[in-house]
């Protein structure tokens, strides 16, 4: 989920969500970040600082800082 943005330009609007099993696509630079974090989250650790089964992470593209969080959600 989208979270804040430093600047009004970009593709993604805040509040705007994203199934990474089958949109990661729409997340280009963003997943480069993100990826660490996702592989953490799926194997069942936390990440340090951040609220139990989330991360936040910002995109790399500075001229819109776009920041995002992934949540873990366990499927029953």
């Amino acid at each position: 989920t989208k979270k804040e943005q430093k600047a009004a330009t970009g593709e993604h609007k805040i509040g705007d969500s994203y199934d990474l099993r089958t949109e990661r696509g729409n997340l280009a630079h963003a997943m480069h970040v993100a990826f660490p974090y996702v592989d953490i989250l799926r194997y069942g650790g936390e990440i340090p600082g951040n609220p139990k089964g989330t991360a936040i992470f910002a995109c790399p593209d500075v001229d819109t800082l776009n920041v995002f969080k992934i949540e873990r959600i366990d499927e029953k």
